[in-house]
């Protein structure tokens, strides 16, 4: 024990003695919070769209105003005719154009139905998507205010139908309370893989390991006093993180903050027991950050931090199994947001606990040290 924390002094003053890694421990936390969550969503707002208006008709203006009332919607265009408004959408004027036939308000009054056009820019199929999901909830809101206009007087039809809608565990709908989960776990990996990994192969850079080597400290005492400071920054930066989601974007914290540490914890060990195991076996800081990159950006695009998981193909969701990533996105989502406890965690804690285990012993047994 005595071995152990004669390592972890000179850890603590090797790390407060290097000037990168000290912006790195209290200004990316800050810079990931204030950038990234702002960054970071499929929220849509400000969607440019262009009018062809061949009806000129009070209904087609009313729903033009209707749709430029919205918060997501923009009128950016109006055009005289087709061939216009395709010029618009292909400079990339507008992101959508609406197109209304002649007679467009006649058909509806006749023969209760009438057809439009919505010309898309699905350049960026996840905005185009987005796009019409919103524009689609529009014209069905119209569409049901229409036909109470046109049966006011019949009984029956489009009365007394209300859908009252409830959300849980984010009932505004923001989506800074789902994302902000998400970049705490990237901000906990980054310093957990990287720093741990970068550090030990400083030493190798600059030839202390081999002084190290020599010395009568066992490998799992030289392990530890590796490991050790880097967890105690991870929770502190998890903590400073915490901090910074709840005063700037208020986000609920109904779970226990004990379970949250606790699975921050084990998820640590993982990253940590990765970024020793990735210096094993690189030489400079460069081929770390390197190797340490590929498989981190794998393992965030994977995770379900931007999308569900159930919603990507079979063999994406199979791979999860080994990401921990997801196990612990899932996990402080559910802590911070549902309220949910160690128990109702289990899955999750005993993966992240087997990552630990297996990533601990394999950096151990990698790590060359003739006693």
């Amino acid at each position: 024990m005595r071995v152990i924390l004669h390592l972890l002094k000179k850890e603590f003053r090797q790390i407060f003695r290097n000037r990168i890694m000290i912006p790195i421990i209290f200004v990316m936390p800050i810079m990931q919070m204030l950038v990234l969550v702002y960054a970071a969503t499929f929220e849509m707002k400000n969607i440019d769209f262009g009018v062809m208006d061949a009806d000129k008709s009070i209904t087609t203006n009313e729903f033009v105003q209707k749709l430029s009332a919205s918060p997501f919607f923009n009128l950016k265009a109006t055009s005289n005719n087709l061939d216009e408004a395709n010029e618009n959408l292909l400079n990339d004027k507008v992101d959508l154009i609406l197109v209304f036939p002649e007679n467009f308000e006649k058909n509806l009054v006749r023969d209760n139905k009438a057809e439009m056009q919505i010309l898309i820019n699905a350049i960026n199929g996840t905005v185009a998507g987005i796009s019409q999901a919103y524009l689609g909830e529009i014209i069905a809101e119209y569409n049901k205010q229409i036909i109470a206009e046109f049966y006011k007087t019949n009984v029956g039809v489009g009365q007394n139908i209300r859908i009252q809608a409830q959300f849980w565990y984010n009932p505004e709908l923001n989506y800074k309370v789902y994302m902000v989960p998400g970049i705490l776990v990237v901000l906990v990996t980054v310093i957990g893989m990287f720093l741990s990994g970068l550090n030990l192969v400083r030493e190798k850079e600059m030839g202390t390991i081999e002084q190290i080597n020599v010395t009568p400290i066992r490998k799992y005492q030289f392990i530890v006093g590796k490991l050790l400071p880097f967890l105690f920054i991870g929770l502190f930066d998890l903590a400073f993180g915490l901090v910074i989601a709840k005063i700037i974007f208020d986000i609920p914290m109904v779970g226990s903050m004990l379970t949250l540490f606790i699975m921050a914890f084990v998820f640590l060990l993982v990253v940590l027991g990765a970024g020793l195991l990735v210096s094993t076996f690189t030489e400079t800081q460069q081929q770390l950050m390197f190797v340490g990159y590929f498989v981190m950006i794998i393992f965030i695009l994977m995770s379900g931090i931007f999308t569900p998981v159930e919603s990507m193909p079979i063999w994406a969701q199979k791979f999860n199994l080994i990401n921990p990533m997801y196990y612990f996105i899932a996990a402080l989502r559910m802590i911070l947001l549902k309220g949910s406890t160690l128990a109702d965690l289990q899955y999750y804690f005993y993966s992240l606990l087997v990552f630990a285990i297996v990533m601990i012993w394999l950096a151990v047994w990698k790590y060359k040290k003739v006693n």
